[in-house]
C-alpha cells in the first residue's frame, strides 16, 4: 500500500500550511488598503471634517487628522498638534503637494516623528495646567521632555510654542492645536532646507 507524499514528509506539509496562511493574510491585508484618488493623486481618506470637536476651535487640518488617526482612540493621550500654517511654515508640508503618491511615504515619516515628540500618554486639559508660568514636565512618546505651562493671559504654552485652540475632544484623546511644531533640535535641523543651514 502506497502512502501519499505529503504524509511522509511532515516538514513539507508544515511549510505548505504556513505558506498558504501567509498568502491568505497578505490577500486580506491588501483588501483593507485605503483607496487612492487617481484624479488628483492624493490620499482621499483625510479631510478637515473628520474631527468633530466641541467649542469654537480652529480646524485641526489634514496633517493634524493624520497624526491623531495614528493613535488608538480607546486609550488616553494628549496631542499637541501643529496648525496647518505651522506644518507649512516649519516643516514645508502642504496638503496639495505632500499627499501626492510620490511623497506620501515621506509625509507619513515626518508626521509620525512629530507625533512622537508631541503626544503624551495621559489626559492633559488646560484646567489641570497651573497659570502664571509654572512649568509642568511630561515625557512624550519618544521620551522628549515637554514643558507645559500657561502664560499670564492663560494661553497654553509647550516648549515655548503657544496654543491656538485647546481642549478638543476625540474619544479619550485631548487635542491642542499649536502655533508651531514641537520637535528636538536634531529633527528641526533635518527638516530645514539647505539654504537655511
Amino acid at each position: 500500500m502506497r502512502r501519499r507524499f505529503y504524509c511522509k514528509n511532515s516538514v513539507a506539509f508544515v511549510f505548505l500550511v504556513v505558506f498558504f496562511c501567509c498568502i491568505s493574510a497578505l490577500i486580506i491585508s491588501m483588501l483593507k488598503v485605503p483607496d487612492v484618488d487617481t484624479e488628483n493623486r492624493a490620499m482621499s481618506i483625510y479631510d478637515d471634517t473628520s474631527l468633530k470637536s466641541s467649542g469654537n476651535d480652529k480646524s485641526v487640518g489634514t496633517f493634524g487628522n493624520m497624526m491623531i488617526d495614528m493613535l488608538p482612540e480607546d486609550l488616553a493621550f494628549t496631542v499637541f498638534v501643529p496648525s496647518e500654517t505651522a506644518f507649512e511654515r516649519d516643516l514645508r508640508l502642504s496638503a496639495n503637494d505632500s499627499l501626492v503618491e510620490e511623497k506620501i511615504n515621506d509625509t507619513y515619516v515626518v508626521i509620525s516623528r512629530v507625533l512622537g515628540f508631541s503626544a503624551i500618554p495621559r489626559v492633559l486639559d488646560t484646567a489641570t495646567v497651573p497659570i502664571g508660568g509654572e512649568e509642568v514636565s511630561y515625557d512624550s512618546l519618544s521620551g522628549f521632555d515637554l514643558f507645559v505651562s500657561k502664560d499670564a493671559g492663560g494661553v497654553l504654552v509647550v516648549n515655548g510654542v503657544k496654543s491656538e485652540s485647546v481642549d478638543i475632544k476625540r474619544g479619550k484623546l485631548v487635542v491642542h492645536v499649536m502655533d508651531g511644531v514641537i520637535m528636538d533640535a536634531e529633527f528641526e535641523q533635518s527638516v530645514q532646507p539647505d539654504f537655511d543651514r
